[in-house]
């Protein structure tokens, strides 16, 4: 059996249509999406399929991944006047309270009315400082509507000093509507310095007095089983932020969870881990536009989208891990360390700029390895497609890059935090 070019091309053309429906829907269920969403994007890819139009696919299937940099992340802080809610918003988005982007700190309450703080990287994430409760008047079905509480995704309710009566009649309210909270002990730092001076001073002992203090305290007033952050906005890699950014991450869905992991202030080596198997996670799904792409025979268009893909991912690990020029500039005024000595850690064939020169050669490289057993191996998890082979030497190739560069930026990443840290 002969078949023509023509013949040649519906095939590539319904090869990767179904491929695209394949996965999207894989991609939606992993992301745990709501079937009346999925049905509607795997409706729409088979409509493509009918009409085998691979161009509309590739385009649905891009539409989709700009909508998961578009998930929007809510976050309430709230608290008592003076609790620090305000210099917690600024540190929770990598800010000093000084910065031209930071909410209002004062030593009298300053907010009086519910403000939404976009994070400067990721504008679908706002941290909102709400108006401070702990007012005689204050009723928490009364606050929660007016600050209009279904648009968060979580709350977070700051004590400087004991929980009381309000902060709880607030989290029953928060619970009662179906929404998360989590109780933050503030200024830990204050307190540390208060213990020091006394001769027989012991950091977890005093940590552990002041954890059950005020656990002992939210049960007395009817919260069960409390659970309560220890935090310091001076030093928030230390003490309970790692604790409490585990339990927002494990009860958050997967796709919110992803913008969390990406927004995190950059603080520890825990967080940039986990930072990096977010952006690993993304890598298959970048590859494959390229492999729908490759597959398309239209010249040039394979070599231009490519670039494209790989220079936006390669800007999204650098501003991910802090490792752009404005950020560094900051961790330099931070840390003391001069910002020529930062960059000099750095060993990341992009760490001087992301030019289209590099990615070419590096590309060209990882095309240069893609054998063809090494094709055949990587097709064989992927259903459709091994019918195209130039779509899977894409696939590999694009994919290896990534990979590659995110692993070199990750190192970067982890030298830059030590070296900021160290004294």
């Amino acid at each position: 059996m002969v078949i023509h070019g023509s013949e040649s091309f519906i095939i590539q053309n319904c090869c990767l249509c179904l491929l695209a429906v394949w996965t999207v829907k894989k991609i939606l269920m992993a992301m745990h999406e709501d079937e009346s969403k999925m049905q509607m994007y795997i409706h729409d890819l088979n409509e493509f399929v009918s009409n085998r139009d691979l161009p509309t696919a590739i385009s649905k299937i891009q539409e989709y991944h700009k909508n998961q940099d578009l998930v929007e992340l809510n976050i309430g802080v709230t608290g008592g006047s003076g609790s620090g809610k305000s210099s917690f918003v600024n540190a929770f988005r990598g800010l000093e309270d000084d910065d031209e982007l930071s909410a209002k700190t004062g030593v009298v309450e300053t907010t009086m009315e519910p403000e939404a703080y976009i994070h400067p990287k990721y504008d679908n994430v706002k941290v909102w400082d709400l108006p401070g409760i702990g007012t005689p008047k204050f009723k928490a079905d009364e606050y929660l509507q007016k600050i209009d509480f279904k648009n968060f995704d979580f709350f977070i309710i700051i004590a400087s000093d004991r929980f009381t009566e309000c902060h709880t009649q607030l989290a029953k309210e928060i619970t009662r509507m179906g929404k998360k909270f989590y109780f933050v002990r503030s200024k830990i730092d204050t307190n540390i310095d208060a213990e020091k001076r006394k001769k027989n001073f012991d950091l977890k002992k005093t940590l552990d007095i002041i954890r059950e203090d005020c656990e002992t305290g939210l049960k007395k007033i009817d919260i069960e089983d409390p659970v309560v952050f220890l935090i310091s906005r001076f030093a928030l890699g230390e003490y309970d932020f790692d604790l409490l950014e585990k339990r927002m991450e494990k009860e958050l869905p997967q796709h919110k969870r992803h913008v969390l992991m990406l927004t995190l202030p950059n603080i520890t080596q825990e967080i940039n881990n986990k930072k990096k198997k977010a952006l690993e996670e993304n890598i298959a799904k970048v590859a494959f536009l390229s492999a729908c792409v490759a597959a398309f025979p239209i010249p040039g268009l394979s070599a231009a989208v490519d670039l494209a893909i790989i220079a936006a991912q390669l800007k999204k690990y650098y501003s991910a891990f802090d490792l752009d020029d404005p950020s560094l500039e900051k961790l330099s005024e931070r840390s003391g360390k001069p910002v020529e000595e930062l960059k000099n850690l750095m060993k990341s064939p992009f760490r001087h700029g992301i030019d289209k020169e590099t990615i070419k050669i590096l590309l060209n490289k990882s095309f240069l390895t893609v054998s063809l057993s090494a094709v055949e191996y990587t097709l064989s998890f992927i259903p459709i497609i091994g019918s195209v082979m130039a779509g899977g030497k894409s696939y590999i190739a694009v994919s290896s890059l990534l990979n590659s560069a995110l692993n070199e930026i990750a190192e970067d990443a982890k030298n830059v935090l030590m070296a900021s840290v160290q004294a």
